[in-house]
C-alpha cells in the first residue's frame, strides 16, 4: 500500500520501521527540529531521524494547517497511520487518503483517551496495560477499533520502559492491521465501555505525596518517570527522585521522614517506606541517594514535603 506516516518521539519508530519493510512510504510527517540538551542544538526528531535513515521524504510541521495538508493530500497516500505526532489532524486532511488515518493508541481504548496514556495508567495502577489501533475521527481517540492487544510489563516498570514495550508490541499490531486493510480483510468495531482520559502530564502530577500508602506512592512515581520526574521538597528546595522501590523490612518512619542507610535513602508512607537509590538535587547532578545522604551531614532524620 501507498503509506503516509506521522509521528515524532521514539515509541513511534518501531512502527515506520516494521510498515516501511512491507509496505511503500511515501511521505513522513513530523514535527519539527527542537533544541536540546545544555547547548540547546537544534536535533531532528527521532521520526525525522528513522525516515532520513530509510531514505523516505519528510514533511516536518509543528501543525497540520492548510499547506502541510496540501503537502501530504499531493502524496497520494491509500492510508495514513499515525503514532504520537503530537497534532491534531481534522477535515480535509482527515479524509485525504482514500482509507482515512489508523491511530496506534497506547491504552486499552476506551480506557485513558488522551495524550499520556500509559503515564496514567501506571499512576492509577492499572494491573493491565496493552495497545489499540484504530479509525481516526474527529472525536479525541474515539473512532473504531480495529484491534488491541493486552501487553505484558516487566515489574516495577516505569512509563519509559512501559513505552518500549509497548512501542514493539504496537508496531507489530499495526503492521497486522495495515496487511489486513490491504487485504481487504480488516474490520473495526465501535468502543465499548466508559472512557477515561489522559491528559498530558505536569510538573505538578510528579510530586510525590508521601501521606499516600507505598503502592500508590510507587504508582506515581513509575507514571511520572523520567518525564516530567518524581519530585519532593527538602527545606524548601525541590528534590528529584530518579530511581526507587517500594522498601521491605523498613523501620517505622512517619510519612515523609527521610532515613539514611548504607546503600540508599528511606522515606516513610502511610504504612511503610519508599527506598530510593538515586536523587538530583536541585542545583546539582544525579548522584547516589547513600552519598548525598552522607554530604548532608544529618544528625537526625528529616522531612521532605514538608
Amino acid at each position: 500500500m501507498r503509506l503516509v506516516f506521522a509521528g515524532t518521539p521514539a515509541v513511534a519508530v518501531p512502527t515506520l520501521h516494521a510498515l516501511a519493510a512491507e509496505h511503500e512510504i511515501v511521505g513522513v510527517v513530523t514535527r519539527p527540529d527542537a533544541p536540546l540538551g545544555r547547548k540547546r542544538v537544534l536535533t531532528p526528531s527521532p521520526v525525522a531521524a528513522a525516515a532520513d535513515d530509510l531514505g523516505l521524504p519528510v514533511i516536518k510541521t509543528a501543525r497540520l494547517d492548510e499547506d502541510a495538508t496540501a503537502q501530504i493530500t499531493a502524496l497520494d497516500a491509500e492510508l495514513g497511520v499515525i503514532v504520537a505526532y503530537g497534532g491534531i489532524v481534522r477535515e480535509p486532511l482527515l479524509s485525504a487518503p482514500a482509507l482515512g488515518w489508523i491511530n496506534l493508541h497506547f491504552s486499552l481504548l476506551p480506557a485513558w483517551r488522551g495524550a499520556a496514556p500509559v503515564q496514567r495508567a501506571l499512576i492509577a495502577g492499572d494491573a493491565e496495560l496493552g495497545v489499540s489501533v484504530f479509525q481516526l475521527v474527529p472525536a479525541l481517540d474515539a473512532g473504531d477499533v480495529f484491534a488491541m492487544r493486552a501487553v505484558a510489563l516487566p515489574d516495577g516498570a516505569t512509563a519509559e520502559v512501559a513505552l518500549d514495550v509497548l512501542a514493539a508490541d504496537g508496531a507489530d499490531l499495526t503492521r497486522e492491521v495495515v496487511a489486513g486493510i490491504a487485504a481487504g480483510t480488516a474490520s473495526a468495531v465501535p468502543q465499548v465501555g466508559e472512557p477515561s482520559l489522559a491528559p498530558k502530564l505536569t510538573l505538578a502530577d510528579g510530586l510525590l505525596d508521601f501521606t499516600q500508602p507505598t503502592d500508590a506512592v510507587f504508582a506515581r512515581y513509575r507514571g511520572v518517570t523520567p518525564e516530567p520526574g518524581a519530585h519532593s521538597t527538602l527545606d524548601g528546595a525541590r528534590l528529584k527522585i530518579l530511581t526507587a522501590v517500594p522498601a521491605s523490612d523498613a523501620p517505622a518512619l512517619e510519612p515523609g521522614t527521610l532515613h539514611g542507610t548504607k546503600t540508599s535513602v528511606l522515606i516513610g508512607t502511610a504504612d511503610g517506606a519508599l527506598e530510593v537509590t538515586r536523587v538530583q538535587p536541585a542545583g546539582k547532578g544525579a548522584m547516589n541517594a547513600a552519598d548525598w545522604w552522607r554530604g548532608l551531614h544529618a544528625e537526625h532524620d528529616l522531612r521532605v514535603g514538608a
